[in-house]
């Protein structure tokens, strides 16, 4: 491993975050400040491929990585925030319904977070800017 993969490979295992790659460049920079964004993008790439960090893609948002460790995502459709769950393992079932092995699956399931149910029943319980006018 070179010393850029042996650094991303611990900041992506060490840390409770789902970074970006841009995430990860700004904290490489600290240490090696003249890496570029290209090698800690074709870093990510060799170590994704390798199966030792795994990237999490998920739409309209940036892709992040996270550790190899099996465990499952919930994504919030609003604000995009990440958290890891462990869910029961589906492989055996998974295999039985394909009849056979299958490469992995990446289990992500989307809902709103509390933070944003609580920001969307402020705003439908507000009366809006226009209405308070016609208050007055």
């Amino acid at each position: 491993m070179t010393k850029y993969e042996k650094e991303i490979y611990r900041l992506i295992t060490e840390s409770a975050e789902h970074m970006t790659a841009e995430q990860v460049f700004s904290e490489v920079k600290k240490i090696y400040p003249s890496v570029s964004l290209a090698t800690i993008y074709n870093n990510l790439n060799k170590l994704n491929e390798a199966g030792m960090i795994r990237k999490i893609t998920v739409e309209g948002s940036p892709d992040r990585y996270d550790r190899a460790v099996k465990h499952d995502h919930i994504v919030c459709r609003r604000c995009g925030k990440l958290l890891d769950v462990q869910f029961r393992d589906l492989t055996d079932m998974l295999e039985s319904q394909m009849g056979g092995n299958f490469l992995f699956y990446d289990l992500k399931v989307y809902y709103i977070c509390p933070e944003c149910r609580e920001k969307e029943k402020h705003r439908i319980y507000m009366p809006s800017t226009a209405a308070r006018r016609q208050d007055r």
